[in-house]
């Protein structure tokens, strides 16, 4: 957990100065200048980094691109401070393993004295930025840096070039039955379509049948709006929230990071406020949270 100090900088130098650093790694735009070239043997990894699969395929393309036009983008790295002489990645692993299938000597970078914190801080930002990032691993840097770090949604929309909504919307899927986020990450559900499944309890069964049946987003959202199955006649209708209780409900799930049901019955002052946690760890960070902890 980031200490006092870490969640008080806010965008301070922190976020906002970070992000000067960080740039996807295909931007060609706008290439920065590197500090200096460094003998790609002194460098190593951040063995904290987030990401820890290279898709072999990937780096050999990004090989060859390196071989016909160098990198386009700068590394970042540090000294290291358990190796004297030593530089250690912040950001751009895959462009140094990618250096050397190229049989690259040295490497542009860029130099920071970051510390700890600030490293961990910049590899979550840099795996936002993946062109190829699932919904799910970019929900969840987006709660990293808000837990870890301190940002609010709006800091980090406003930093990262992202709209509000979208950060929100991505949150959201965090909540959905671990069934439904593995269908998320392996590409067989949009976001479209786990969205249309956040906060509903027959979440697992739904995507079930919208992956069998190909459906579209439209018709996800219908299926999702009818149920999982057809109701009994002599069950009493269950009763529609209105607009104002579902974005209550779609707001808590996303700051809290848990699902979210309010059962108030109308005409009446009191009602039913139902947390939902995944594992007994978001547990622990609720009563942590609930306690001022």
């Amino acid at each position: 957990m980031a200490d006092k100090t870490t969640r008080s900088r806010g965008l301070g130098r922190g976020l906002s100065a970070l992000m000067a650093d960080v740039a996807p790694a295909d931007d060609r735009s706008a290439p920065r200048a590197a500090d200096r070239l460094i003998a790609i043997e002194t460098i190593q990894p951040n063995p904290d980094q987030p990401r820890r699969q290279f898709d072999e395929t990937a780096l050999s393309e990004l090989a060859s691109s390196i071989k016909e036009r160098g990198i386009i983008q700068p590394l970042i790295v540090r000294p290291d401070p358990s190796d004297a002489g030593m530089f250690q990645i912040v950001a751009g692993e895959r462009r140094w393993r990618a250096a050397q299938i190229a049989q690259l000597h040295e490497v542009p970078a860029l130099v920071r004295d970051y510390t700890d914190t600030e490293v961990l801080e910049v590899a979550i930002i840099e795996n936002i930025q993946r062109s190829d990032l699932n919904p799910i691993d970019e929900a969840a840097g987006y709660r990293q840096l808000m837990d870890r770090f301190g940002h609010t949604q709006e800091q980090l929309a406003t930093v990262l070039g992202k709209s509000r909504s979208h950060i929100a919307n991505l949150l959201r899927l965090l909540t959905l039955p671990d069934e439904v986020m593995a269908f998320l990450i392996d590409g067989r559900l949009t976001a479209g379509h786990a969205r249309a499944l956040v906060g509903h309890d027959d979440a697992a069964e739904l995507a079930r049948r919208i992956i069998k049946g190909g459906l579209s987003v439209r018709e996800a959202e219908k299926l999702a709006r009818a149920g999982a199955a057809p109701r009994k006649t002599s069950a009493p209708a269950k009763a529609e929230k209105d607009a104002d209780t579902v974005q209550i409900e779609q707001e808590l799930a996303a700051t809290l990071g848990m699902g979210v049901s309010i059962d108030h019955k109308p005409g009446q002052e009191g009602g039913t406020l139902t947390l939902r946690y995944r594992d007994l760890e978001q547990l622990d960070d609720l009563l942590r949270a609930l306690s001022g902890g």
